[in-house]
């Protein structure tokens, strides 16, 4: 039995997911200036009309080939390697980070008074074995006021987060209604997540 994971990610709410399901990790991340071969904006990247699921799903994927190469050439200890992606869908259209404050509004603006979707993909690789599972949830937002979004941008929550907001802070107060996984919202599916690490031998 592994003796714990490697989780490929710098969010620290998927650190705390992970702790709160009990399995024992530590971070594999690539350095401040960048690992040889990986370039996160590339592999962010939409291509072309890509609807949300297979988007999310393969970048999650070249996420997890790099954590993998990573992992390799830091001559590390064998253990399962996490990864996970998470992205806002707007029927087919996909909202990413925010690229700066007025994107972030632009982006809330058109999740004001709408139901979205939020995909999370998760992928784990152990050895030669590589499993992987999607989560779907729908959020319904209220009607969101420029005042409501303006204050919301000005604290700074929107940005590095898919869609422009985190559901356990502040948007909490704009969201009128959720249909399946508020972790995986978050950005891990706990349930999907510890299906997966049972598939390559965690126990927890």
């Amino acid at each position: 039995m592994p003796a714990f994971v490697y989780l490929a990610s710098q969010s620290p709410r998927r650190s705390q997911l992970l702790e709160q399901l009990g399995v024992p990790h530590q971070l594999l991340v690539a350095n401040t200036d960048g690992d040889l071969g990986e370039d996160a904006e590339a592999i962010e990247a939409v291509h072309g009309q890509e609807a949300p699921a297979a988007y999310v799903q393969r970048v999650t994927a070249l996420k997890l080939d790099a954590a993998v190469a990573r992992h390799q050439r830091r001559g590390l200890p064998a253990a399962p390697i996490l990864c996970s992606d998470t992205t806002v869908a707007l029927g087919r259209q996909i909202l990413g980070k925010p690229e700066d404050a007025a994107d972030a509004a632009r982006m809330l603006r058109s999740l004001s008074g709408t139901t979205h979707r939020v995909l999370t993909a998760v992928a784990v690789a152990h050895g030669r074995k590589r499993v992987a599972a999607l989560s779907v949830s729908r959020v319904r937002f209220d009607v969101l006021s420029p005042a409501m979004v303006r204050a919301y941008v000005a604290s700074g929550e929107p940005m590095g987060k898919a869609g422009a907001y985190a559901v356990q802070g502040r948007a909490a107060a704009f969201i009128a209604h959720i249909s399946g996984s508020y972790s995986g919202i978050m950005g891990l599916p706990m349930f999907e997540t510890a299906q997966l690490l049972r598939q390559v031998g965690v126990t927890f």
